[in-house]
């Protein structure tokens, strides 16, 4: 049940006609893991918290440092040095008390991944490094959970939602990340943000959207993304949306599956970088 502090602060919700009362409770009772507390995390976290998501995990093993402020909101100046994860969990808590965080200050990996994704109801990802998109992915798909993945470029991102454990209407199963991105490019074809730069208000939408998508997914409002990518330039004000489909031969969820735990990954483990 809400109580009248929790009806008084959610109350535009509560007049939504298309989440109400139910929708809030579901919300409330919601357990979602956000991977990463950097550019996409923050709107992400703050947004999931004022719309009273009751449980949210946070993994991240990486230090507020300076140069992260510019783009990572949910972190200030007198947290520099301070884990991300303690940072997201005080401004939560300043934001709304009624949110319960729980932190996780560790690199995600192939050992610990399917432990911490089974956790929670759904995930989404703000990592920023292929290794780690593929390891939340391959892991949620095992898990039978939905991910919400964003990613971002200088000007640019994407995002969609990933839940190849459920079927669309005509029967097909809808795509994973790999039906979408096969293989990871090859190292050091692709610059990340720290060399390249990226403008962080861009962040702050991607993150945004990524935040809506998570909402909608918890309350059923509204059409699911999965089946989707949703694509934005910043320099042209554009939005594009265009269907993906599941891909028969991917190595994770086709015919005949190559994937079927995560001892790939295990190999050539690789840290959570520090988060967009």
């Amino acid at each position: 049940m809400l109580s009248p502090d929790e009806i008084q602060r959610y109350k535009r919700h509560l007049v939504l006609k298309e989440l109400g009362g139910q929708g809030q409770q579901r919300l409330k009772s919601a357990r979602v893991l956000v991977v990463g507390a950097g550019g996409l995390g923050s709107p992400l976290v703050l947004y999931l918290a004022a719309a009273g998501v009751g449980t949210i995990g946070i993994v991240d093993d990486d230090r507020v440092s300076l140069d992260n402020l510019q783009r990572q909101v949910v972190h200030d100046t007198p947290h520099i040095g301070t884990l991300k994860v303690e940072s997201a969990r005080e401004a939560v808590a300043r934001l709304n008390p009624h949110v319960r965080v729980e932190t996780h200050a560790v690199r995600l990996t192939a050992g610990n991944a399917l432990d911490l994704i089974g956790r929670y109801d759904l995930v989404a990802d703000g990592s920023d490094n292929f290794a780690t998109r593929y390891l939340v992915s391959d892991a949620c798909f095992l898990s039978r959970r939905t991910l919400v993945f964003a990613a971002v470029g200088p000007f640019d991102g994407h995002l969609t939602v990933l839940k190849p454990h459920e079927a669309k209407p005509d029967g097909t199963p809808y795509p994973t990340y790999r039906c979408i991105f096969p293989e990871p490019p090859p190292p050091g074809t692709v610059a990340n943000c720290a060399e390249v730069g990226v403008l962080g208000a861009v962040v702050g939408v991607i993150g945004t959207l990524q935040a809506v998508e998570v909402l909608k997914e918890i309350t059923g409002t509204g059409e699911t993304l999965a089946g989707h990518l949703l694509i934005y330039d910043a320099k042209d004000t554009r939005f594009e949306k265009i269907a993906v489909e599941w891909d028969p031969e991917n190595a994770l969820s086709g015919r005949r599956p190559t994937i079927v735990d995560l001892s790939s990954h295990a190999a050539g483990e690789q840290a959570v970088c520090a988060p967009i």
